[in-house]
């Protein structure tokens, strides 16, 4: 996984680059219609329910704005919020809080929605050994902000990108010509390059996770595509040999049956590909 520093630096480059294409050579709306010092407060409203998300990043970006912005939070990121809450408010110039409204509310309706829907996937896998993880099916240029509300619902973060792990998957595996070539050479290009990444590598039936097991030094196996039956076989198979993963198409309707087989993760790109935003608005008082 990535570093905590990388991570900061990944929110900081999507705050820049986020007012840079909002906000561009001035807020002229509010540059024509507001003097320069007028000051004022608005209020971060629900209009929905869920889990809400976002309000550090929120400070953040009032910060990048203008550090004068000053905020009274009253419900944090990871707390259940109904229609009519009132997260938090902000006050300071009119200018500088309306440049940054409506970066707060996209990110917050996005990551609220996602911090929510894995929470729905937390609470069904309560009572097994099961964890939710995220996968790499994300909003191109505001991963990190995704993958944050996975983990403010109560998710796992999965690999964060190419760079900090080692999957081989279906694709890598029929290139190179073998589930077990495709492991000696991943080993032997970690060696050559002074490199300590954990593998993953990907079966897609049992005779493959025998190839897997047979080759060692996996971290991680991803039990894919199978049914509720072969996924128990399969991690009967795997014993303590590596962790084991089931991904494919599972569902919020699926997902505990999954977890029943043993598996200790499922991986579902459903937790940021498919959500439908929370409603919030930031509002004058």
């Amino acid at each position: 996984m990535i570093s905590k520093k990388q991570f900061n630096k990944e929110i900081d480059i999507i705050i820049s680059n986020a007012i840079r294409e909002d906000v561009g050579d001035g807020d002229h709306s509010s540059l024509a219609s507001i003097p320069y010092d007028a000051t004022g407060t608005a209020k971060l409203l629900v209009k929905d329910e869920g889990i809400i998300a976002g309000v550090d990043f929120a400070r953040q970006v009032f910060e990048f704005v203008d550090p004068g912005l000053k905020m009274d939070i009253k419900i944090n990121d990871g707390e259940r919020v109904q229609y009519g809450d009132v997260s938090f408010y902000v006050s300071g110039l009119s200018q500088s809080i309306l440049k940054s409204e409506r970066l707060v509310l996209n990110a917050m309706q996005r990551m609220s929605a996602i911090a929510t829907k894995t929470s729905e996937y937390v609470k069904l896998l309560e009572g097994t050994k099961t964890k939710i993880l995220d996968t790499r099916k994300t909003t191109p240029g505001i991963r990190a902000l995704e993958k944050w509300a996975v983990k403010i619902g109560g998710g796992e973060n999965h690999r964060f990108a190419l760079y900090d792990m080692i999957m081989l998957k279906d694709n890598h595996i029929d290139f190179c010509g073998s589930v077990t070539e495709a492991i000696a050479q991943t080993k032997r290009y970690l060696e050559e390059h002074r490199l300590n990444l954990k593998i993953i590598v990907e079966a897609r039936n049992l005779k493959e996770i025998e190839e897997i097991l047979k080759a060692g030094g996996v971290y991680r196996i991803l039990i894919d595509n199978f049914n509720y039956e072969d996924t128990k076989k399969a991690v009967a198979l795997i014993g303590e040999a590596c962790l084991t993963e089931s991904s494919g198409g599972i569902t919020l309707e699926t997902a505990r049956k999954y977890a029943e087989c043993g598996v200790d993760y499922i991986s579902s790109g459903a937790l940021t590909h498919s959500v439908h935003n929370m409603d919030l608005s930031l509002k004058a008082v």
